[in-house]
């Protein structure tokens, strides 16, 4: 195993936790993959599509926040505390949302989508949510940006992982997941996990902020 890749693993879980921290979550956007998936209707389509627009935003939010931050040390220290400040308060209500967790239900009545549809809707879902951009442009792209240079395409990678990861699941697996996502409980085992994870990745980024100092 290289140097490289050693030092990059760690950053490369890094990436992969907060993305998945951040995906997984009762939305449109996922029921609509579990409802493809449940339909068995365009599913590779849809989740290499919704993994691919994920990827692409959280590239561009790394790389693009890596260029704007490089000659502004004070600005990244700054914006590493404001990351730190966000992760915990959403780890924060997701173990909230423990108390009153809900399921994911995704509806399979209607008449059957042409692939463009379903790439249509995919895009809506997926590019119309303005959440999406704080969470991969400037949230991830900005936690991003603070590792070293040849390790934010590790963080990226990671990032981008954990989208594949989780719509694969939901697409491929969505005959045997339903059930599962439908119950409440299963929801506050991941809204607990989700919260202890955050919980670490924001003092993490606390250290990597105040060691700059």
């Amino acid at each position: 195993m290289s140097v490289e890749s050693t030092v990059g693993a760690p950053v490369f879980t890094q990436g992969f936790a907060l993305g998945l921290g951040l995906i997984v979550a009762i939305g449109a956007q996922n029921a609509f993959v579990l409802r493809q998936g449940l339909r068995r209707e365009h599913v590779g389509a849809v989740v290499g599509f919704c993994a691919l627009m994920d990827a692409a935003l959280i590239t561009a939010g790394v790389f693009g926040m890596a260029r704007a931050l490089g000659d502004r040390p004070q600005l990244a220290r700054a914006l590493a505390l404001a990351g730190a400040v966000f992760l915990a308060w959403y780890g924060w209500k997701a173990l909230q949302r423990m108390r009153h967790a809900g399921g994911l239900q995704a509806a399979t009545g209607g008449e059957a989508l042409s692939r463009r549809a379903a790439l249509a809707q995919a895009a809506a879902f997926t590019l119309l949510n303005p959440h999406v951009y704080l969470d991969t442009v400037l949230l991830v792209g900005g936690l991003g940006a603070q590792q070293p240079a040849p390790l934010q395409a590790w963080f990226a990678a990671g990032a981008s992982t954990a989208s594949l990861a989780w719509f694969s699941v939901l697409g491929v697996g969505a005959r045997w997941l339903a059930p599962w996502f439908a119950r409440p409980a299963a929801w506050r085992v991941l809204d607990g996990l989700i919260g202890v994870t955050m919980a670490v990745l924001a003092l993490l980024m606390v250290r990597h902020a105040l060691n700059g100092w």
